[in-house]
């Protein structure tokens, strides 16, 4: 399937689209990360709390799609923090790639989080994931704290970053 820049829209979350996550994410990030089962089920967490208690005046989700096909999502949740939102479940499907979607996809969030009130955008990823970090700092993200830990059945570096949107 040939996917062009023009022909990728964004929706909310639908049906289907929370089992879709929890499977994309377990099967990306096993092949690519070497995560082992025990990640499914924190993705899994997120969306049926999202599912459960979304304020739909702050918290939002993008599914980015190509006619019948999902290319990939990201979430604007609270933090539990005043004027702290988080970036949650960003993902872009392999094929999806270098066509602009995961900028696209932060500018909605980013967008979307100082849009209705918040000061900063946070998000939590790990330092292997070198190209969602180049575009982070790219976009004015700062990284704000990182500790090795084990997880998910492997060593890692975990981060987080933040964006002023003042």
């Amino acid at each position: 399937m040939t996917i062009s820049a023009d022909d990728i829209t964004f929706r909310d979350l639908a049906i289907g689209d929370a089992g879709w996550l929890i499977q994309r994410h377990g099967e990306l990030y096993a092949e690519h990360e070497g995560f082992d089962a025990s990640f499914e089920p924190l993705v899994a967490s997120i969306l049926v709390d999202f599912m459960n208690n979304r304020d739909p005046n702050v918290e939002r989700a993008w599914i980015a799609t190509s006619g019948d096909t999902r290319l990939g999502s990201v979430f604007c949740v609270k933090s539990g923090e005043p004027g702290i939102a988080k970036l949650r479940l960003f993902l872009i499907e392999p094929h999806a790639r270098g066509l602009g979607l995961g900028q696209r996809l932060l500018d909605l969030c980013a967008t979307h989080a100082r849009e209705t009130g918040h000061h900063t955008l946070r998000l939590w990823t790990h330092e292997s994931h070198k190209a969602a970090c180049a575009l982070y700092t790219k976009n004015g993200f700062k990284l704000t704290a990182s500790a090795p830990v084990t997880s998910f059945g492997v060593d890692l570096v975990e981060q987080t970053w933040e964006l002023d949107l003042s």
